[in-house]
């Protein structure tokens, strides 16, 4: 062998040399590094979204008497979560369909499953809905309608014109990013007194009136979240004809119905109200919490156009436009929750024990406002609490202070947003006690501290 070849040899088989040059030709192949396109001037980091932080928050608490008033998903009198018995029927009907396959839905969803919704939501005799005004897809739960909604109108909704979008003060948080997304701008209109506790409706009415002719107006249908503040039906008659006057457009958003009185027709009567004076709207609609579908996004998104001569071809231009960015954002809608609620929807047993499930929790959330009221009034813990009783669905507005609020978790593991907001489907038999006993030291204490 010639020397040359082996002391080659004898460096391969050194592991220090052979290691040496692996790295030189790897470091070689590499290629220089760049900064980055996204630096933190153009994409700073976002703050982790609250409401998810503070469920962080809550299972890390290792302790015993910890109380989770913020998570907005109905739980039963154990604390845990609620399979409708409605569900669990039909998904038994579904798995023994011998039809049942895994097969893409078409873009505007299971159209048995929308058909019934317009049903529900409008009621079976609605003249949008037998006068072919009304263009509906199957969404990724309300959030996915809400957006759908909002992707509409920031494209095709008085273009070339200013147009903002009105939030209630306060809202559902998602909305403002939901229309901030799209490019709309944000403004807001005086909805929850802190003062009543209850709805300032002269605010409402007066920044309405005042708005841009034209202005999106979104309105909750009912168990406005984060309040629990409903208008009556007659308030709800005044702000129609304002909205009318001003040539207003309203986006309903309507995540609770059944859920918020126990009643499907009473909870829509605002949009059925709005539909019967003859206004072109958006509606939003969700059956993660009517159904306890939480997690499998079943939704719809309502395009309802007024009455006229050409309403039907109106209607067909406008779904045509809402295909195109359906397909564009997720092609084709999940099929799973929209069947479970289909086969219910669409089955007069199984429809009627859904209403029956819905009175079950629409039920226990008032049996839990009214407990937590009574035990506030027999301690005579400062202040008023009649709004406890008088809001209504799954969130209430105690009036909590931030400064209460955090005392309430930080001392008695008690955790809600810290606005005040608490989900009333968090309290139970065993816990309302625990938590009225809480508040009433903290209010007293923060009270004698001038907080």
């Amino acid at each position: 062998m010639p020397p040359a070849a082996s002391t080659f040899r004898s460096n391969l088989n050194n592991p220090q040399n052979r290691l040496q040059q692996i790295s030189g030709q790897i470091s070689g192949q590499m290629a220089v590094a760049k900064p980055t396109a996204f630096r933190s001037d153009a994409v700073p980091q976002a703050p982790e979204d609250p409401l998810f932080g503070l469920m962080a928050a809550y299972r890390k608490d290792t302790s015993d008497k910890k109380v989770d008033l913020g998570i907005g998903a109905y739980r039963d009198d154990n604390a845990k979560p609620w399979i409708l018995p409605v569900v669990k029927h039909a998904d038994q009907k579904l798995h023994e369909d011998p039809n049942l396959n895994h097969e893409y839905l078409p873009i505007a969803g299971l159209a048995e499953f929308t058909n019934a919704s317009q049903k529900v939501l409008l009621g079976v005799d609605s003249l949008a809905i037998k006068e072919q005004r009304v263009r509906s897809f199957q969404t990724i739960s309300g959030t996915g309608a809400v957006h759908l909604g909002a992707l509409f109108l920031a494209k095709f909704y008085r273009q070339g014109q200013e147009k903002a979008v009105y939030l209630s003060s306060p809202t559902w948080a998602n909305h403002n990013q939901i229309f901030t997304n799209v490019q709309l701008p944000i403004k807001t209109y005086p909805y929850f007194s802190a003062k009543t506790k209850g709805l300032d409706f002269d605010g409402m009415i007066d920044a309405i009136d005042r708005a841009p002719d034209g202005s999106i107006i979104v309105l909750h249908a009912c168990a406005h979240n984060p309040t629990g503040v409903d208008p009556t039906q007659e308030q709800w008659k005044q702000i129609a004809k304002t909205i009318h006057n001003k040539n207003h457009f309203p986006f309903f958003d309507c995540a609770y119905q059944g859920f918020a009185s126990g009643d499907l027709a009473r909870d829509a009567w605002a949009i059925r109200h709005f539909i019967q004076e003859g206004f072109e709207m958006c509606i939003a609609q969700s059956y993660a919490k009517n159904f306890g579908l939480y997690g499998e996004r079943a939704g719809c998104f309502h395009f309802v156009t007024g009455p006229a001569s050409d309403a039907s071809e109106t209607a067909n231009r406008v779904a045509s436009q809402l295909a195109i960015l359906q397909r564009s954002e997720i092609s084709n809608p999940p099929a799973y929750g929209a069947r479970i609620a289909s086969l219910v929807l669409n089955d007069d047993k199984l429809f009627a024990e859904w209403e029956a499930n819905l009175r079950t929790m629409s039920g226990r959330i008032i049996d839990m406002r009214q407990k937590l009221k009574a035990a506030l009034d027999k301690m005579g813990t400062p202040g008023t609490w009649d709004h406890i009783t008088d809001q209504i669905g799954m969130f209430s507005f105690t009036g909590l202070t931030e400064k209460q609020v955090l005392r309430l978790r930080e001392e008695f593991h008690v955790y809600m947003t810290k606005n005040g907001r608490i989900s009333m489907a968090g309290l139970n038999s065993k816990n309302f006690e625990y938590f009225a006993k809480a508040v009433d030291q903290v209010v007293r204490e923060t009270a004698q501290d001038g907080a």
